[in-house]
């Protein structure tokens, strides 16, 4: 059976520098980061979680963070402000008895917990797995100077989202390179159009709704009389 250990960045993914704080972007009062955490926690398959930041806000983000995620089990690690850099740095502290990795940006905590659970199955079978979703809008490339050169139907493209799980060894080699796995060499899984990245403060609003529409996950029921009368 595969463990997996999850690392969470607050890192801007790579090519969307301009687009870091979203981890730390509050929603309905709790840090999109936190809601991007408990995505992964009661698990089984998971046994690892880190949260990674810049090492300039680690000890803020002890103070405002620690209690809620040492409780829960999480670690808090450090890592540099580009998203290879905290790749590397979760690398460094992944358990030696994990089978495969999954890495998630901490701007989308807006996760179906099916789309999750399917991940989780396919990376059983594949080395790569990577969410995505449809692209709703056509698109036209452009240019240097803004000048249209193709018209593409927006059935032809699809986003990559995270959660993102590989392989130990494929995660390994993709350490080792400095950057992430081709898609071409991934399984493409399909995934819910509501998994946004959170940009900045102006979608917390937005994220607030999109939250009310997923699905509630499946409650296991309780294995015996005495943990049900724990609730």
């Amino acid at each position: 059976m595969a463990t997996f250990s999850v690392a969470i960045l607050t890192a801007a993914p790579t090519g969307q520098a301009g687009e870091a704080g979203g981890a730390f972007v509050k929603i309905d009062g709790r840090e999109a980061l936190l809601r991007s955490v408990e995505l992964f926690l009661n698990r089984d398959p998971i046994k690892q979680i880190q949260l990674v930041v810049m090492a300039d806000e680690m000890e803020e983000a002890k103070r405002k963070y620690g209690p809620h995620l040492s409780f829960s089990g999480v670690k808090l690690a450090s890592g540099g402000p580009r998203w290879p850099d905290q790749v590397k740095a979760a690398a460094e502290q992944i358990s030696a008895d994990a089978t495969h990795v999954i890495i998630h940006d901490a701007a989308r905590p807006i996760v179906a917990y099916s789309d999750i659970d399917a991940l989780l199955d396919e990376a059983e079978r594949e080395d790569a797995v990577v969410l995505t979703s449809p692209v709703r809008s056509e698109l036209i490339q452009i240019d240097d100077a803004g000048h249209p050169l193709h018209h593409w139907r927006a059935d032809e493209f699809v986003q990559l989202l995270t959660p993102q799980a590989f392989s130990k060894a494929r995660f390994s080699a993709m350490v080792d390179r400095g950057e992430g796995v081709p898609p071409v060499q991934a399984k493409l899984l399909k995934g819910s159009p509501l998994n946004i990245r959170i940009r900045g403060a102006g979608d917390a609003s937005l994220a607030k709704c999109l939250l009310g529409l997923l699905p509630k996950p499946k409650m296991k029921p309780p294995s015996s009389p005495f943990e049900e009368a724990q609730w």
